[in-house]
């Protein structure tokens, strides 16, 4: 009596391929074993490659720093894959010099800086993706020594010759660079032809004084004052 052949298919997940066994009668009596994992020929597939990981940065900055007096921020950073770092900044204030292989931001600002310098931002960078720390912003404080009086002549005439009628008050402006004023006051006052200024740091100051109507029209600058404060 001849035994009927009967053919099983066997899949492994390992192998990701079907092996095709034929056996002849029982399983004690096999008479052909055909494998086959790939085509003839084939590679196997290639190794997944590891994405990159962003790097980190962190750190707080201080935010005030007294002229005269030196600033130094150094963030912290890291790259889970092991990579080269390279620092970046904008906005860096003109009295500060920046690092690119540290991150270091530091300087001394002098009285003529005293101000503040906004949205300075450090980056990092491992070459594909980069990280920054939240933008920030650095007041120069300034050490008030002096003062300024200022005097002026009250106008009578607007500018077209007629008699000004509706003088309400004065607004004077002065800062550190002639032309660039980045202070001033308002003095609701018209009888007023005089004022002090205060808190004045050492540097080279220079004032201008508007008149102002009742309509809060400005009138064009004053001829220039400046003191220098030692």
């Amino acid at each position: 009596m001849i035994k009927a052949r009967r053919r099983v298919s066997l899949c492994t997940t390992l192998a990701a391929s079907c092996f095709m066994l034929a056996a002849c009668g029982g399983d004690d009596d096999p008479t052909a074993v055909a494998a086959s994992s790939a085509p003839p020929g084939s590679s196997p597939p290639p190794s997944p490659q590891a994405s990159n990981r962003a790097p980190t940065i962190s750190g707080t900055p201080l935010t005030t720093v007294l002229q005269g007096n030196a600033y130094s921020f150094t963030p912290n950073a890291s790259d889970p894959d092991g990579g080269t770092l390279t620092f970046s900044v904008t906005n860096l204030p003109g009295w500060a010099t920046f690092d690119a292989s540290t991150g270091r931001l530091n300087g001394t600002p002098p009285a003529a800086n005293v101000g503040t310098y906004a949205d300075i931002t450090i980056s990092v960078s491992d070459g594909t993706a980069n990280a920054s720390l939240p933008a920030f912003s650095i007041q120069v404080v300034g050490t008030a020594t002096g003062s300024a009086t200022l005097a002026w002549t009250p106008p009578t005439q607007n500018t077209d010759g007629s008699p000004l009628t509706d003088l309400a008050g004065y607004k004077i402006h002065w800062g550190v660079a002639q032309g660039t004023y980045t202070n001033s006051v308002t003095v609701n006052n018209p009888g007023l032809s005089s004022y002090v200024v205060e808190q004045l740091t050492p540097a080279t100051w220079y004032f201008v004084v508007t008149a102002i109507n009742s309509a809060g029209a400005e009138s064009s600058f004053s001829n220039v004052a400046s003191k220098t404060v030692r």
